[in-house]
């Protein structure tokens, strides 16, 4: 049997194979779902404001339980956690299905859905991120990042918008929720597929560690509590992760809001386009982020990479400016297509960052704060879209969104010295060489610090 190719490799591993069909129909479902209620909205005669008040519903769903969900993560396995997500996605996207489909379906509805959605996605993400690298050994690790960046945003912005805008333009939004309910029952009966993986964590061990040191046994609701705050104080004294999550979150202020919310309304006012059109510049962000994905995970890690991975966030946002002015569909199209080959590249970047140089026992408290952080001004950010771009016009928000993120990259690197750690702590060497989760200098430097805590 021929080989696969290494973005392809993690397939070998029945487990993970389970895993990678429940992520395809989780993001299908997802990509659905992003365009049809932006156009269940608009049927319903909402403007920038109702669409930002159900794109704000998600974001603060997330945002409640993204912390909530790293420390279960590394607490309970993490199977469960993405079933019991899975079945909230279903029953939030079946109930709104249903009740557009019935004529009965108003905003407040999709807001209500939107948060529940929200909800289970942040208990999604830290489980997924402790799980892959408990199912797949250390070769497979940056392939299988490169696969989801492959997978992620064809399916989300490409496939999955241009599906439900199809399905928009010949029927109803309520037919393409209908779709997205669809989908959500494919991604739990492959959860139900996944074999039991135990934590990488010796909760045990840590248990006798504190009862020799004369500490008593907390409430799991108290341990909890502790294990989130000691996932605050490794990022505290970890400096690269503490920039590049300060850096995502004023990122996700100034660009989240504007490419969200006001895109839909740029494409029908600028180039007078409706669903199909929309669907065609999620597309092309989702196509060329895919593509910059598999870029990225057919090399080695560059050994600048923590310089590479912010500049290619904050420089791909200079397109976006594009959205504002642009009154041809081409324009919106390329300048997406630039956005998301970058932005999905780094992330392919940053995902293997976090499991080279995170102890496995912590990381799915850390790509919760990766996850909480980056969505920390994301509510604000849909919140404010609509009534700032009222103040100072589309072009006007679309040009921040663009000339903002380069600035603060620069700032970022020089203020948190980040060319000097990435050239004291180098990752551009075979994938065998280092395991998982090996500490560097900043996690031993925390490691006394999370002792403490617990």
């Amino acid at each position: 049997m021929p080989a696969l190719p290494r973005a392809l490799s993690p397939l070998r591993h029945p487990g993970y194979r389970w895993l990678a069909t429940a992520l395809v129909l989780s993001l299908t479902s997802t990509g659905l779902y992003l365009l049809a209620v932006v156009w269940q909205v608009i049927e319903l005669g909402g403007g920038p404001a109702a669409l930002s008040l159900v794109n704000t519903g998600m974001a603060v769903g997330m945002l409640l339980t993204t912390l909530l969900g790293g420390a279960l993560a590394d607490r309970v396995p993490q199977r469960p956690i993405l079933i019991a997500v899975a079945l909230i996605e279903l029953t939030a996207t079946s109930s709104v299905a249903a009740l557009s489909l019935s004529g009965l379906l108003q905003v407040w509805h999709l807001a209500v859905a939107s948060l529940l959605v929200g909800l289970a996605q942040g208990l999604y993400y830290p489980a997924y991120s402790a799980l892959v690298p408990a199912l797949l050994p250390a070769d497979d690790l940056l392939p299988a990042n490169g696969l989801e960046g492959f997978l992620r945003p064809l399916l989300t912005q490409a496939a999955g918008p241009a599906v439900a805008g199809g399905i928009v333009a010949a029927t109803s939004p309520g037919v393409a929720l209908l779709a997205t309910a669809v989908a959500a029952l494919g991604a739990v009966l492959a959860l139900l597929g996944l074999p039991a993986t135990p934590l990488r964590r010796d909760l045990a061990a840590e248990a006798a560690q504190d009862a020799a040191a004369g500490g008593r046994a907390r409430h799991p609701v108290v341990a909890l509590l502790v294990d989130i705050r000691a996932g605050f104080a490794y990022m505290a004294a970890t400096p690269w992760l503490l920039a590049t999550l300060l850096f995502a979150s004023v990122l996700v202020l100034v660009v989240i809001g504007p490419l969200e919310v006001l895109t839909p309304f740029a494409v029908r006012e600028q180039v007078g386009g409706g669903p199909t059109e929309h669907s065609l510049v999620l597309a092309a962000f989702g196509i060329a982020g895919a593509a910059g994905s598999l870029v990225v995970a057919s090399r080695r890690l560059p050994r600048r990479y923590l310089t590479v991975m912010i500049m290619c966030w904050g420089a791909g946002c200079l397109p976006l400016a594009l959205f504002g002015v642009a009154t041809h569909l081409w324009v919106m199209v390329v300048a997406a297509a630039v956005v998301g080959a970058t932005f999905e590249g780094a992330t392919v970047i940053w995902g293997t960052l976090l499991q080279r140089r995170v102890p496995p026992a912590m990381l799915g408290r850390v790509s919760s704060l990766d996850f909480f952080v980056s969505l920390a001004f994301m509510p604000l950010s849909m919140a404010l879209t609509g009534p700032v771009s009222e103040q100072i016009g589309v072009a006007a928000t679309f040009a921040l969104a663009g000339g903002v993120p380069p600035l603060l990259a620069v700032l970022a690197i020089a203020a948190a010295r980040l060319g000097t750690d990435e050239i004291a702590h180098p990752l551009d060497t075979p994938d065998g060489d280092r395991s998982p989760g090996a500490r560097d200098t900043a996690a031993d430097a925390a490691r006394p610090l999370d002792a403490d805590l617990r």
